[in-house]
């Protein structure tokens, strides 16, 4: 209360007596005797006639109001409230005290209904848009979709109902329902029902506007919509989750018999947050639909498991430029062949990053497979690949490798042939790194290509290392600024001989890893292609671990 406020209101003054106020004055003496009213007092309160005790004929928040302000002044007690307001009459009214020289205190009357009235309303939408933010701040903090379910139903019970049920949309008679009670927690549930069944329920569902209130007969809600332990239902309340031109659902509100009926404020406020709500499950919808998209696609996309096949042991390992990333521009492949025949390996390296890049990839390594028949004709098989390229939308290019591997006796054949490639580096027995005498243009950026392919044999236990420009050119190393560099990639694959292509292929990404540190790269793939060796010692038997000798 202003006091100040107070004062300057309930002074009277000679041009203004008390008696003709348009306010209801009392004048209570130190005894809280009534000692005058006006007219206007005694039309509020008809029993407080002079010499009555204000206790008997005033309601108790007045009373109380005097005694405090007759024992401390109109600023009331230091650590008290002076209760200066309260309702007479079904109307809620301001009493302010002017205290006269003989100990009499004129209690002025103002009816301050209405502006209560407004305060309440302006405090309402207040808290209710603030709610409104933390809902869409809440809602839109996940994209999982059963999450943001839950957060629906969880915050409709804390502002708008005593119990909620957020139904996803289905294409069928099953409906997923997540159902929440005021103080408890989402629970997750499903059910074989007609949505149409319940009144409004299929509509919204649909998407069309709410059914009002004051039209759903609770009784007609059947046992699967009203959760366990409720009680009587009040009154529902069922409106659609509006989504990005498709409806997300429906929301639910049912309120117990013995709490107030939804009013119109209430309704069009539920419409609000479910408008919130189904943007929010729209979105975790779609991203979820994408999601499992991307994965069906990424599966496709991925590089294989390598692992011996005809004889002849191969091992890969790829690492994208970005580590959130599992897909780039580099790929590679190996399709295995029929016994006696060549299995062909494919590595190559696609201009660009990131998702765009993969999707070439997919097209390079799909039309690769497409040409197996021509698998002993490397340049067949590039000139179609580039004509394939050429006449797609994407402006890219890309470089591979090829190479056909054979396993002859204890040895492996192998023809190489690079378009636009860093050449295969062959790993000897004795430590020797040779590179492949091939080379070939690029595929995919000029309407004719060449290439020379190279005939390679690898003895027992010798390798061929095939390899993108992602690791030769991963910069960093002590300056932090310096390519890995060919050279520097022989050295190390000569301290590999004797290896498996396993054992190459983790050694070759652990140096590409230690020289970047935490730097950018390109994309990263190696592929090895090893002849087994002839002779495994072992403890016993031939049966258990042991080494490879050749």
């Amino acid at each position: 209360m202003d006091h100040t406020r107070a004062r300057t209101i309930a002074k009277p003054d000679a041009e203004f007596p008390w008696g003709t106020a348009p306010y209801p004055v009392l004048v209570v003496d130190a005894d809280g005797a009534l000692v005058q009213r006006n007219e206007a007092a005694a039309v509020l309160l008809p029993h407080a006639a002079p010499g009555a005790t204000l206790v008997d004929v005033a309601p108790a928040w007045l009373a109380a109001a005097h005694r405090t302000v007759h024992l401390f002044g109109p600023q009331g007690a230091p650590d008290a409230d002076p209760g200066l307001s309260g309702v007479i009459g079904g109307r809620r009214f301001e009493a302010h005290p002017s205290v006269g020289d003989d100990g009499t205190v004129a209690w002025w009357l103002v009816d301050d209904t209405d502006h209560q009235l407004a305060r309440d309303a302006l405090h309402m939408e207040r808290k209710r848009t603030a709610f409104l933010a933390e809902a869409s701040s809440a809602l839109l903090s996940t994209l999982h979709l059963g999450r943001c379910m839950d957060v629906t139903a969880q915050m409709a019970v804390e502002c708008l109902a005593d119990a909620a049920l957020a139904i996803a949309p289905s294409g069928g008679r099953r409906l997923s329902v997540v159902t929440c009670l005021r103080g408890g927690v989402p629970e997750l549930s499903q059910h074989s029902v007609d949505p149409d069944d319940v009144p409004g329920l299929g509509e919204a569902l649909r998407g069309f506007p709410p059914v009002p209130a004051r039209w759903i007969d609770p009784s007609t809600a059947p046992q699967w919509l009203v959760p366990e332990g409720f009680g009587a239902v009040g009154s529902i309340v069922i409106t659609p989750l509006p989504g990005h031109g498709v409806p997300a659902g429906a929301l639910v509100l049912l309120r117990r018999a013995k709490t107030d009926s939804f009013s119109d404020e209430e309704e069009v406020f539920a419409r609000l947050f479910a408008a919130r709500a189904g943007a929010a499950l729209s979105a975790a919808r779609l991203y979820a639909e994408q999601t499992a998209l991307t994965e069906v696609l990424m599966r496709e996309l991925l590089p294989p498991a390598l692992h011996q096949v005809a004889g002849v042991d191969f091992a890969g390992r790829y690492r994208p430029s970005a580590d959130h990333e599992r897909i780039g521009g580099d790929f590679y492949d190996v399709h295995p062949a029929t016994e006696g025949e060549a299995s062909l390996v494919a590595l190559g390296d696609v201009c660009g990053k990131g998702l765009e890049a993969a999707v070439l990839t997919g097209k390079v390594r799909s039309t690769l497979h497409a040409l197996l028949p021509l698998a002993d004709d490397h340049q067949r098989m590039l000139s179609l690949l580039n004509t394939a390229l050429l006449n797609s939308h994407h402006a890219r290019f890309a470089t591979l490798v090829l190479a056909s591997a054979v396993l002859r006796g204890n040895e492996v054949d192998l023809k190489l042939t690079s378009a636009g490639h860093p050449p295969p580096l062959i790993i000897r027995g004795d430590g020797t790194v040779e590179e492949a005498d091939t080379r070939g243009t690029l595929v995919g950026a000029i309407p004719e290509v060449s290439a020379r392919t190279a005939a390679v044999t690898l003895a027992p236990g010798e390798c061929c290392v095939l390899y993108t420009d992602g690791i030769t050119e991963a910069r960093g190393g002590p300056m932090g600024d310096v390519m890995f560099g060919d050279e520097r990639l022989k050295r190390a694959l000569s301290a590999c001989a004797g290896m498996t292509a396993e054992g190459i292929v983790d050694h070759v990404q652990m140096l590409a890893a230690q020289w970047l540190g935490d730097r950018r790269h390109d994309d990263m793939a190696v592929v090895v292609i090893a002849a087994p060796r002839t002779h495994h010692l072992t403890a016993v038997n031939g049966h258990t671990r042991g080494r490879f000798t050749g």
